[in-house]
């Protein structure tokens, strides 16, 4: 009974991968690098957008959201100690800046 359950089960999984893998060719010449260049230049534009437009502005919004409550919480830790701390807040400010500016350079330097 068990052996029937277990061929069964890599029965299904075996059909499954027949059904669903497709043959990739290159190219008649059989240039893999050509044909992975040639996708690779196709979906760069579109991973630059989303990354621009998706990734950069989460992660903005992450930084600010920190960067405010850091603050807040080292300000009250300033009222209650006397003494305020820079090094977080600035540091967290420091990134901020960073991914703010980083859509104007970072594909010159990724060469895209």
């Amino acid at each position: 009974m068990k052996l029937k359950r277990i061929l069964t089960v890599l029965l299904v999984v075996l059909l499954l991968g027949v059904a669903f893998c497709t043959i990739a060719y290159a190219a008649p010449t059989g240039d893999v690098a050509g044909a992975i260049e040639g996708t690779w230049n196709q979906a760069s534009g579109q991973i630059k957008t989303v990354v621009n437009k998706v990734v950069f502005p989460a992660i903005d919004l992450i930084l600010t959201v920190f960067f405010f409550a850091k603050l807040g919480t080292a300000y009250f830790d300033y009222r209650k100690h006397g003494q305020f701390e820079w090094a977080a807040p600035a540091i967290l400010f420091a990134c901020l800046v960073f991914t703010l500016t980083a859509p104007l350079y970072i594909w010159q330097i990724l060469g895209m």
